[in-house]
C-alpha cells in the first residue's frame, strides 16, 4: 500500500473495540493496527484481550464480542511492551482517534505500567479532516439538500425556513424516513436521545430515583439522603444545579429531618 503521503517514518493505523465510552473506566476488548512504512510495506494485526471486566450488553451488541469470546485471551497489560515497541517508531493514525481511541489506549498503558508518550509523533485523524473539509452545520445542509446557499443564515426566521425546507427534501430523498411524527421521533431518538438535566443525574429504577453520576452513582436518593446528607447539601449550594433536581434533593433532605 503506498499512501499519498511523503511518509519519513512508518504511519500506523489503529482502531479499538472496548467495553463502553468512558475513557477512565471502560478497557479494550480489540485492537487492530495497519502499519505502513515509507516503502509501502504493510504490517496487519488483530487482537483481542480480556478486559477482566464484564463487557457490557449494549457494547457486545455493537461489536458482537461477548465476555465468552475473550475469556481465554491474554489481557492488555500481558502484551502492553511489545505493543508500545511496535508503535514505537510510528505517526498514528485513525477515525476519531483524538478524542477516543488514544486517550483509552493511553489509560490502558498507564494501567499496564507501560511508558507510551505520543510527544514528537503526528496524529492524523480522519474524523478532523471530515468534519473541516465537510461542515455539518444547516448551511452544508441547504447546500446538499436543496443545491442553494442559505442566504439567511443566523437570522432566526431565514434558519426555521431552511430548517423545514431541509426536512422536505429529506423526506423525498430517503424513502426509508418514516412518514409520521412519532415515527420521525422515533428514529431521532434512537441515534440521539434527548436527555434532560435530571435524566443526566436520576433515573427510576425500582420506584427510586437512583444516582446516574457523581461519587454516588448506583445509589438511590433516599439512601445518600440517610447516609451523606452533606453531598446532597452541597448539591443545592451549587449555582448551576436544574431546578428539577434542586426539588427532589431538598425533598429528600426534608424527608430526612
Amino acid at each position: 500500500m503506498k499512501l499519498p503521503l511523503d511518509l519519513d517514518r512508518p504511519v500506523v493505523f489503529f482502531d479499538l473495540e472496548t467495553t463502553g465510552l468512558n475513557l477512565s473506566r471502560d478497557r479494550i476488548v480489540e485492537l487492530a493496527v495497519l502499519r505502513v512504512s515509507p516503502q509501502g510495506d504493510v504490517f496487519e494485526r488483530v487482537r483481542r484481550y480480556n478486559p477482566e471486566i464484564p463487557i457490557p450488553a449494549e457494547a457486545a451488541a455493537v461489536h458482537g464480542i461477548t465476555d465468552d469470546v475473550v475469556a481465554d485471551e491474554l489481557p492488555f497489560r500481558r502484551t502492553a511492551k511489545s505493543l508500545a515497541q511496535l508503535l514505537d517508531p510510528c505517526d498514528l493514525a485513525g477515525f476519531n482517534i483524538r478524542d477516543f481511541d488514544l486517550p483509552i489506549l493511553l489509560a490502558e498503558f498507564r494501567r499496564a505500567g507501560v511508558t507510551f508518550d505520543v510527544k514528537g509523533r503526528r496524529l492524523l485523524d480522519m474524523k478532523v479532516i471530515f468534519h473541516r473539509e465537510e461542515p455539518r452545520d444547516l448551511s452544508a445542509a441547504a447546500r446538499f439538500y436543496l443545491g442553494r446557499d442559505h442566504q439567511d443564515a443566523h437570522t432566526a426566521l431565514g434558519d426555521i425556513r431552511t430548517t423545514a425546507a431541509v426536512l422536505t427534501a429529506q423526506l423525498d430523498r430517503y424513502g426509508q424516513l418514516p412518514r409520521d411524527v412519532a415515527g420521525l421521533h422515533a428514529y431521532c431518538d434512537e441515534w440521539r436521545p434527548f436527555v434532560t438535566e435530571f435524566d443526566k443525574w436520576f433515573s427510576e429504577k425500582g420506584g427510586e430515583l437512583v444516582f446516574n453520576r457523581g461519587k454516588h452513582k448506583g445509589t438511590s436518593l433516599e439512601e445518600v439522603a440517610r447516609t451523606s446528607p452533606d453531598y446532597l447539601e452541597w448539591m443545592m449550594r451549587a449555582d448551576d444545579m436544574p431546578d428539577e433536581v434542586l426539588e427532589v434533593v431538598r425533598t429528600a433532605l426534608g424527608a430526612r429531618a
